[in-house]
């Protein structure tokens, strides 16, 4: 039985798990998925000044969204380091190819080392990337009204407009990023 967790799930197993997530959230009171209204609910919870947007009842409106983002980040470490699979990711030859145009060539682990080690994180380069990107990403969670999860999961399974629109400048935005933004911080 756990030979299973020390393998990736294929898309027909894997798919309607995520798929039944909504369904479930909703039986249990109504509850929609998603991760970025946590900052907001970490923030009340903090009691950051007096600023209105953070002065709310957190506890009734985020304390099972925080135990689910807790249980995220455990979950991923289980699965990165307790449960991984020590063979390297399998990736196509073309994005291979790709990859090392673009001066990555350690395809050993789960993600390239060549973009996610200390050293290179720890570069101005890595630090401005993380410090642009951290803003962007919550700017654009905050200002979308949600991030890819909430709006790609709650959002189009309850059928918004507003989400089908995000979803779709999501794409757009990650489109650009792979094909014109990387190029040129990689290159």
């Amino acid at each position: 039985m756990l030979d299973i967790l020390y393998q990736p799930w294929p898309w027909y197993i894997a798919g309607p798990i995520i798929g039944l997530t909504v369904p479930i959230l909703l039986l249990l009171g109504g509850k929609m998925f998603g991760v970025s209204a946590n900052l907001r609910h970490a923030c009340a919870a903090c009691n950051f000044g007096n600023v209105e947007f953070f002065n709310y009842d957190w506890k009734s409106a985020g304390k099972w969204n925080l135990t689910f983002l807790v249980g995220s980040v455990i979950g991923g470490f289980l699965a990165g380091y307790v449960f991984s699979n020590p063979e390297p990711i399998a990736l196509s030859g073309s994005t291979i190819t790709d990859l090392q145009a673009l001066g990555i060539n350690d395809f050993s682990g789960l993600v390239p080392n060549d973009l996610f080690s200390w050293d290179v994180l720890g570069s101005g380069l890595g630090l401005t990337v993380l410090v642009l990107g951290g803003f962007m990403v919550g700017f654009g969670a905050r200002y979308a009204g949600g991030c890819t999860s909430g709006h790609a999961i709650s959002g189009l399974s309850d059928l918004q407009l507003a989400s089908l629109i995000a979803v779709i400048g999501f794409f757009i935005g990650g489109l650009i990023m792979t094909w014109f933004i990387y190029p040129i911080i990689l290159g």
